[in-house]
């Protein structure tokens, strides 16, 4: 007896299979995140991320560029200051390398949303994500310094801002603060799932800002829970959120999909350093075929329900896709 279903149709030819397939990347899909160091000339590769770069602000604009042509419509800014200090006071100064890089990229003019992180790690000299008290985060006081650093960001221009601290209110103050100085139609895209990851590591190396002691466990998510993830998510909605986005993505495509099927936000996700260096080193390795692996990690994610995702191959992909 011969098959009633024969699913092999539509897949006999090239032409079929683009017809019927089901989840599409386009290059707006994509946020590029990109390192800005104080006082850099030139691009400063990253060891423990081959092809990615601390830019200076002269580079930082030709990428910005360059991810504009390609149809990237987001940059995530993460500062390297020159100087560290307890308060993480680089964060928020006026000058700080963060904000001079929005208002560089705000004078190009460029069809870009400039996303900024709003967290305290790469500014201070500890290394954890807020004020100090016992040898751990404080919640509250460090709520004022995520607001300080947020609004010195709308003040410069960004378009978006993305609080990473995963401390406890943080969307609701920011919300507020933003508000109550003219900048209501600041979008706060939050890092509302955020794991305590191990694949965080290769990002620590190129912003310096890895814990110099304990952990970031009593803030970050514990990776064995969902239905936390979820309260996290709708808390930060209730407070303000206009966005949320899980991180890492590959490790927690069950916790996209679940946040996709119960919110009505936009859900953005953020393929990490870690699961970026496992390719690059794999392939540089022989071991993978590096640019189908690129786009089948990209895919995975956008199917999870992601509608937008974080990654640093966010300009190769969209000069990709333009070319097919």
């Amino acid at each position: 007896m011969f098959p009633t279903h024969r699913p092999r149709r539509l897949r006999a030819s090239p032409a079929i299979r683009d017809m019927v397939r089901e989840t599409h990347l386009r290059a707006d899909d994509f946020i590029y995140p990109l390192f800005v160091q104080e006082g850099a000339t030139k691009p400063e590769a990253i060891a423990a991320m081959p092809g990615q770069f601390r830019h200076g602000i002269d580079s930082l604009k030709k990428e910005a560029e360059a991810a504009a042509e390609a149809g990237v419509k987001g940059l995530l800014l993460f500062g390297i200051p020159k100087v560290k200090d307890e308060a993480g006071s680089g964060a928020f100064a006026e000058d700080g390398i963060v904000q001079q890089a929005v208002r560089a990229l705000k004078e190009e003019s460029l069809p870009l949303s400039i996303i900024t992180d709003v967290c305290m790690c790469e500014y201070t000299s500890h290394g954890h994500c807020g004020a100090i008290r016992n040898q751990d985060v404080d919640n509250d006081p460090s709520l004022q310094m995520l607001a300080q650093t947020a609004l010195s960001q709308a003040q410069a221009g960004a378009d978006i801002v993305a609080p990473s601290d995963m401390m406890d209110g943080r969307v609701g103050i920011i919300r507020a603060v933003l508000d109550d100085n003219g900048f209501e139609n600041v979008v706060i895209l939050s890092y509302a799932a955020k794991f305590a990851s191990a694949f965080y590591g290769p990002f620590r190396e190129a912003a310096g800002s890895a814990p110099q002691f304990g952990d970031r466990h009593s803030y970050q998510m514990d990776p064995a829970n969902r239905r936390e993830a979820l309260k996290e998510v709708f808390a930060d909605i209730e407070e303000g959120a206009d966005m949320v986005m899980v991180k890492p993505a590959l490790a927690y495509l069950d916790i996209i999909r679940e946040v996709k099927d119960s919110t009505d936000v936009p859900v953005a996700a953020y393929n990490v350093s870690g699961e970026y260096a496992m390719i690059e080193f794999a392939a540089k390795a022989g071991a993978i075929d590096r640019d189908r692996i690129i786009a089948e990690t990209l895919l995975s994610i956008k199917r999870a329900g992601a509608d937008l995702i974080l990654t640093y191959y966010a300009l190769e992909m969209a000069r990709r896709l333009g070319k097919s």
